[in-house]
């Protein structure tokens, strides 16, 4: 995977998202028409890391990756071809934020899975992030707004939209929002999301969730 300054660099947090997807797919095998793996949706792709370990480890599995850099759109397409999976994966700008965004989604099909690692950081924290960090990457990538909850809000609202019935949103998140997503999603029941599953980091932080469309 070729990494390029400013595109957002994956952590190793993000490898425990990408196995927890993969675990859960596991358990629940399914058929999604004639190609036979699940189709997959990622928002913010980057550098395509997500979506590349995905579609190399699930051989059925389609891809949709999009973001609203050009950087990481052509960066993204770059890898995909370096490890020759250009075919099973198509990756576009989208800026999710924008409204009405999500309905240039909707020819590809009802997605199996939603997988993001969005921008997170609580905005006043952003000053305490390692200068190296603040130097050489995308500011946008990493910055959530007040609450670190701006991406993840519209990630929320775009997924019954997107999602097949029972289709799941996988995110990673801040210690601090399985809280606040939890509350939110209560005062929300028109959106028929549940928040099923919180899993912690390798330092024990809780730092993924697993949301889940309700079927009919």
């Amino acid at each position: 995977m070729k990494m390029a300054p400013p595109v957002f660099i994956p952590r190793p947090e993000t490898e425990e998202l990408v196995e927890w997807v993969l675990e859960e797919v596991a358990q629940k095998p399914r058929a999604v028409g004639a190609q036979g793996g699940p189709l997959i949706l990622e928002v913010g792709c980057g550098s395509g890391a997500i979506s590349l370990s995905l579609l190399s480890q699930l051989p059925q599995s389609r891809v949709i990756a999009v973001d609203k850099a050009g950087a990481a759109i052509s960066l993204a397409r770059e890898n995909a071809q370096r490890l020759q999976l250009q075919d099973r994966i198509r990756i576009a700008p989208l800026d999710v934020t924008l409204e009405g965004s999500w309905a240039q989604l909707l020819p590809w099909g009802p997605m199996d899975l939603l997988v993001s690692n969005p921008p997170y950081v609580f905005h006043q924290d952003m000053a305490q992030l390692a200068p190296e960090i603040r130097s050489y990457e995308d500011p946008a990538a990493l910055d959530g707004g007040e609450k670190g909850m701006d991406v993840i809000v519209h990630l929320l609202a775009l997924a019954p939209r997107l999602l097949k019935d029972c289709g799941s949103l996988f995110l990673e998140v801040d210690p601090r929002h399985p809280e606040l997503v939890g509350s939110w999603l209560q005062s929300r029941p028109g959106l028929s999301l549940e928040l099923v599953a919180v899993r912690k980091d390798f330092c024990g932080r809780p730092r993924f969730l697993h949301i889940r469309r309700s079927g009919p």
